[in-house]
């Protein structure tokens, strides 16, 4: 048996499906598994283990005829059984329908004309339990499971390597993710918690994740605090790794974020206008702050200082 999963939206987007793909998993544990994502997505399959194969398509409706022929026809030559489907469009359905795909499940919506079974929408619920509702379709209805993270070996190997490069193989660490556009926190204020934290846990290392959209704010931090570590993992899987080694992640509304939850570390996680409900399930291992305003910068640190020293 082999079947496809239309997949639109970002790296969290994907990590939050994983579920409905392990359940997949382990309803049809002969079946091949296939996703199709868009390219900026592609990388969260690093760390899924129930997926073959990994397709890119832009479903922003950015592509041209021959894009449009290149997905369908990759999925014609296929001869999938099964395509699940999040998006809620008719394009599509569409072209779920001229795939020739027997059997084709979404949600109830304005492509489901082209959909031989549909599904209500609970969109006010945790989305990866929402995204769990489409295997209904296949009469599946156990609850949803947890999210899982695969983590390469040799990304494993690779964070041992980076925490002695660090200095911090044997003290454990606080994990910092700054945030970006929208969700990004002000310097002022990271630079009052980090102060806090480095008066009240002086042996507990903090360490800075460094990607393309935090260069400045980090290099800025660096200057207050030369001691900071920094860390870059290339990838998604080093990430998970680098997550699953900390005592304490400290993030926003992001994929780090749903990596810690995959990884079951401990988590503090910065919320504006996002509600907490839809993308974090309920664990004690996980403590939301959401602004009152929706914004983020609107959360004080002595707020966050509060909940991290109160336990």
């Amino acid at each position: 048996m082999r079947i496809v999963a239309l997949v639109p939206g970002g790296i969290s987007d994907q990590i939050l499906f994983f579920p409905t793909l392990d359940d997949l998993t382990q309803n049809y544990p002969e079946a091949e598994i296939d996703v199709v994502v868009e390219p900026k997505s592609v990388g969260a399959y690093r760390v899924c283990k129930s997926v073959k194969d990994v397709f890119a398509y832009d479903f922003t409706d950015r592509n041209s005829l021959a894009d449009w022929g290149n997905i369908l026809g990759t999925i014609r030559d296929r001869e999938y059984d099964i395509a699940i489907s999040s998006n809620q469009t008719w394009l599509a359905g569409l072209l779920l329908w001229l795939t020739g795909i027997p059997k084709r499940i979404g949600y109830r919506s304005q492509g489901q004309l082209f959909l031989t079974t549909s599904v209500p929408q609970k969109s006010e619920q945790y989305t990866a339990a929402m995204y769990h509702d489409l295997l209904q379709g296949l009469s599946i209805t156990s609850a949803c499971p947890p999210v899982a993270i695969n983590v390469p070996k040799q990304d494993i190997q690779w964070v041992e390597t980076e925490q002695k490069r660090l200095g911090i193989s044997d003290s454990g660490y606080l994990l910092i993710q700054i945030g970006q556009g929208e969700n990004s926190y002000p310097i002022e204020n990271w630079r009052q918690i980090i102060q806090d934290f480095q008066q009240r846990q002086p042996s507990l290392p903090v360490v800075l994740i460094l990607d393309a959209n935090s260069q400045l704010v980090v290099s800025q931090l660096l200057q207050s605090f030369p001691d900071l570590k920094v860390t870059a993992p290339e990838d998604l899987g080093k990430l998970a790794a680098m997550i699953a080694g900390s005592s304490l992640l400290l993030c926003t509304d992001s994929a780090a974020m749903q990596l810690g939850v995959g990884v079951q570390t401990y988590l503090i996680a910065l919320f504006g206008a996002t509600d907490p409900k839809k993308v974090l399930p309920e664990s004690d291992r996980i403590l939301v702050i959401k602004s009152p305003s929706g914004k983020l910068a609107d959360i004080s640190p002595n707020t966050i200082l509060e909940k991290v020293w109160a336990g």
